[in-house]
């Protein structure tokens, strides 16, 4: 079914979405002072073109044991800087093609998928992009270290 589905948003739009994101990776490469954003970027460009079995997770999420106050603020900076070279244009990216995509019935399931990323694309610095099943066992894992 997932294969289906991440077919469906490409055709549907998916794949505009996907240059975009390119775009804003290569756009971070050629901005030196960018650059810390580009893995970021590249991340979240997987997640556009295959939405469906894949999720973004926080790194703290993944390694816990590795959280730092200072690699958190330094994200918090690049996150700002991001949304206002790059962020807003991308959300407004997905919400547009999610919008499109859901005036079709067949496309509702894609443009929610769409939505979801939207809320990525304004704050993605510090995300990674797993597996569904290791986002799960990650989240369950935290969760029993926290109650234990």
């Amino acid at each position: 079914m997932r294969t289906v589905l991440n077919i469906l948003n490409f055709v549907l739009g998916g794949f505009a979405t996907t240059l975009s994101w390119l775009l804003a990776t290569v756009l971070s490469i050629v901005f030196i002072i960018t650059l810390p954003l580009t893995r970021s970027c590249w991340e979240i460009t997987k997640l556009s073109l295959v939405p469906y079995g894949n999720e973004a997770v926080h790194v703290d999420e993944l390694e816990p044991q590795s959280k730092s106050a200072i690699l958190n603020t330094g994200g918090t900076l690049l996150n700002i800087v991001w949304l206002v070279l790059f962020g807003w244009w991308l959300c407004l990216m997905h919400i547009a093609a999610g919008i499109m995509q859901c005036v079709s019935i067949i496309g509702i399931p894609v443009g929610i998928a769409n939505f979801k990323i939207a809320a990525i694309a304004l704050w993605p610095v510090g995300r990674r992009v797993v597996s569904v099943e290791i986002a799960q066992a990650a989240r369950e894992a935290n969760a029993r270290r926290r109650f234990q």
